[in-house]
């Protein structure tokens, strides 16, 4: 009875060792499965953001509200787009000014994501781009997005793109013709959703491509960024 015993209490302090470990284990993957399919959610809206386009302006124009009042006063024109017929209240109304700052709005909150969850060489490319947006400069994506795609399709176990296949350079999301307001697309969070669809891997469609929207300053009281 004794040695009958001692069998059954060492084998349940085994079996509940075990089922410990593999509760421990279990946790720490669906944690770390929590925190990949997090980074590829972020990582496609940005790409979405800052590839969303093939065609037209693939550059952004960094340019602030407070600089087209420098340049309006200056006599300066703000837009080369025709605009026959088109009556506006002022020429900071002119609906391609605005598209451009949604666009440099959602840009900013995408690079933002990069830095925050890319790898080391897209955290450098999107350093890069922000420092020429600081600088008044304008940033193309193209080399960004190249990263991201190709990162992305890894994780996903996805085949890497055919060799010799000359994809155009893209550049960043337009925003929709009826989307928010002045001071960039309010209307765009980011987005949950499934794995299937355009966002793939959980992320989900949003107004511009996914990233949040950072309001501008200049776009709201008119005062100079710093």
């Amino acid at each position: 009875m004794a040695t009958l015993t001692s069998l059954v209490l060492v084998s349940m302090v085994v079996v509940s060792i075990r089922l410990l470990v593999m509760q421990t284990v279990q946790r720490r993957r669906e944690r770390e499965n929590r925190q990949i399919n997090e980074r590829l959610k972020t990582l496609i809206s940005a790409y979405k953001t800052l590839g969303g386009s093939f065609t037209g302006e693939l550059v952004v124009d960094p340019t602030h509200l407070g600089d087209l009042r420098r340049r309006l006063a200056a006599g300066e024109p703000l837009t080369q787009e025709p605009d026959p017929g088109l009556v506006l209240a002022s020429p900071l109304d002119h609906p391609a000014l605005e598209r451009r700052r949604r666009t440099r709005d959602a840009v900013e909150a995408a690079l933002s994501d990069v830095m925050l969850l890319g790898t080391e060489d897209q955290v450098r490319l999107a350093a890069e781009a922000a420092a020429d947006m600081v600088a008044g400069r304008k940033v193309g994506t193209a080399r960004l997005v190249v990263s991201l795609r190709d990162f992305i399709r890894k994780a996903l176990d996805l085949e890497p793109i055919p060799q010799g296949l000359a994809i155009p350079d893209q550049g960043p999301l337009r925003p929709s013709a009826g989307g928010g307001g002045k001071g960039g697309d309010k209307g765009g969070g980011r987005g949950g959703g499934g794995a299937g669809g355009e966002g793939g891997a959980g992320a989900g469609g949003v107004g511009m491509g996914g990233a949040s929207v950072h309001a501008d300053p200049d776009d709201v009281d008119g005062s100079q960024r710093g």
